[in-house]
């Protein structure tokens, strides 16, 4: 499917976290690499990608680094109001879709902030495979190495099947209304919310998993950032 026929969309990036575990003087999206923050280069995917409807960043309120970015003045990008987790940040950023003239029906991409290696054709094979599904999906790997369940004490108790365990990515991609729904319903009902197909899944939907890279790496430790900061550098 070439990119003109490749459905429109738009983007919510939840990016109101500090990223504690990277032990930075400032919240990792806008820690520096390769000239850019990483929040810029995770921007930058979308940006220069021809069926992007708009794009819409979820900060924290007292976030001084965001209006320093040049792509806080892009047209296509917007601000919202980060919440105290992932799924507030999202329905802010969806709430805020809706005032743009996004209707329930139309695509929308949630994509983590410290994830800026994702590549083009990932993100148009997800757009193609889920451009006619009913529910919607995400990028994601299947599992690689043997996986064990541990107990309380740190100790084995099992070897998983890992054949039937897949690692989840993003962007995850569903229509707006739908992931809005899921959303409110999971949060009101007390449920931990890890990423917006969780959300569809306590709604009992079943997203589609597509296989993307497995180098779409999400910023979390030191040791991430460094590892693609060697990789950029190559």
């Amino acid at each position: 499917m070439s990119a003109r026929h490749l459905p429109p969309y738009w983007v919510v990036i939840p990016a109101a976290g500090i990223g504690s575990r990277m032990r930075a003087d400032r919240p990792k999206q806008y820690l520096h690499l390769a000239g850019k923050t990483i929040l810029e280069h995770t921007l930058d995917c979308f940006l220069n990608h021809p069926q992007l409807m708009g794009l819409v960043v979820c900060i924290a309120n007292d976030d001084a680094y965001w209006p320093d970015l040049a792509c806080s003045a892009d047209p296509r990008v917007h601000q919202a109001d980060g919440g105290s987790e992932r799924a507030d940040s999202v329905l802010c950023g969806l709430q805020k879709l809706s005032g743009l003239g996004a209707s329930d029906g139309d695509w929308v991409l949630v994509h983590d902030a410290a994830r800026p290696n994702l590549a083009v054709t990932d993100l148009n094979q997800l757009l193609e495979t889920l451009a006619d599904d009913p529910v919607g999906g995400l990028l994601a790997v299947p599992a690689r190495d043997t996986l064990k369940r541990a107990d309380a004490a740190g100790r084995v108790q099992e070897t998983v099947d890992r054949s039937v365990i897949w690692q989840a990515f993003t962007p995850q991609m569903f229509r707006l209304g739908s992931l809005r729904e899921a959303l409110v319903g999971a949060l009101a009902g007390g449920v931990a919310v890890t990423d917006e197909a969780s959300a569809l899944e306590w709604a009992g939907h079943h997203p589609r998993l597509v296989e993307g890279r497995a180098d779409n790496l999400k910023i979390t430790r030191p040791e991430d950032f460094q590892w693609l900061e060697q990789r950029w550098k190559a």
